[in-house]
C-alpha cells in the first residue's frame, strides 16, 4: 500500500542538483519531481498539486521570478527559491511575487530540509488553522502525512488520506456527494458517486469502531456526508 508523503516540486535546469536533491528529499521521506523549464513547472503545479516548490531563477525558458507571479495567480502553495543570485534585491523582488522562503547556493543540505519542514508546518497549519487535526480516537499529522487511531498509525492510501483530511478539516459540517468529489478528486469526478461510497467504506473500516454503525462519518440520506466532530472523553468513557 502507497503512502501518502509530501510532495516536494523541484525546478532546476542542473540535471546534477535535481538528482542531488531528489536523493536527499527522498531519503527523509518525502517524495521528489522534477522540472528543468519554468513552463513545466507551472504545468506541473497545476497538475500534480504539490505541497511544496524548490526553484531556481536562472531557468532556460523564462526567470524563475516569472514562476513564482504565475503560480500566485491561482494558488498559495510554499515557494521556496533556491538560487546562485544572493543580492538583495533578487531577494526583494521574489518575496514581493509572493516567494516564501529564499536559499542560497551553494546550500547545506540540512539547513535546506530545515527550511522545507518549517514551510510545511507553516502551510499545514494555514490550511487548517493546526499542523495536526485530531477528532476523538483519530490524529492526523498534515506535515508527515500520518494518520493515528488510538495512538496506533494507520496506514491510508494517497486518496483516502486526501478523503479523511477533507472530512476533518470540515468535521461538524453536511458535505454533498458533489462537493467532496470535485474538492477530493477534481471537477471531472462530480456525478462519481458510487466511487465515492467506495472510499468512504474504506475510510470507515481503518477509523470506526464499528464500520456497520458508524460514530464518526455519518451518512445523510440523499444528501452527502458528515464527520461528527468527537470529544476524547466520549472516546474513553
Amino acid at each position: 500500500m502507497k503512502q501518502k508523503k509530501s510532495t516536494i516540486l523541484v525546478v532546476d535546469d542542473e540535471p546534477q542538483i535535481r538528482k542531488l536533491l531528489k536523493i536527499s528529499l527522498e531519503a527523509n521521506g518525502l517524495k521528489a519531481e522534477a522540472a528543468e523549464k519554468g513552463a513545466e513547472a507551472i504545468r506541473l503545479t497545476a497538475s500534480l498539486k504539490p505541497d511544496l516548490i524548490l526553484l531556481d531563477l536562472g531557468l532556460p525558458d523564462m526567470d524563475g521570478k516569472e514562476v513564482i507571479a504565475q503560480v500566485r495567480e491561482w494558488s498559495q502553495v510554499p515557494i521556496i527559491v533556491c538560487s546562485v543570485r544572493d543580492a538583495d534585491k533578487e531577494m526583494i523582488e521574489a518575496f514581493t511575487l509572493g516567494a516564501d522562503d529564499y536559499v542560497t547556493k551553494p546550500f547545506n543540505p540540512d539547513v535546506l530540509l530545515a527550511r522545507i519542514t518549517a514551510n510545511l508546518r507553516k502551510a499545514a497549519t494555514q490550511e487548517a488553522g493546526e499542523p495536526t487535526l485530531e477528532n476523538g480516537r483519530i490524529s492526523m499529522d498534515l506535515v508527515r502525512h500520518e494518520v493515528k487511531v488510538d495512538g496506533a498509525r494507520v496506514d491510508f492510501t494517497p486518496k483516502e488520506y486526501d478523503l479523511l483530511r477533507y472530512f476533518l478539516v470540515h468535521r461538524g459540517k453536511m458535505l454533498t456527494h458533489r462537493q467532496i468529489l470535485h474538492e477530493v478528486w477534481g471537477p471531472a469526478h462530480g456525478d462519481d458517486m458510487q466511487y465515492l461510497r467506495v472510499y468512504v467504506s474504506q475510510v470507515r473500516e481503518k477509523v470506526e469502531p464499528n464500520p456497520a454503525s458508524p460514530d464518526y462519518i455519518i451518512t445523510e440520506s440523499g444528501i452527502g456526508y458528515r464527520m461528527e466532530t468527537v470529544e476524547k472523553d466520549q472516546v474513553d468513557a
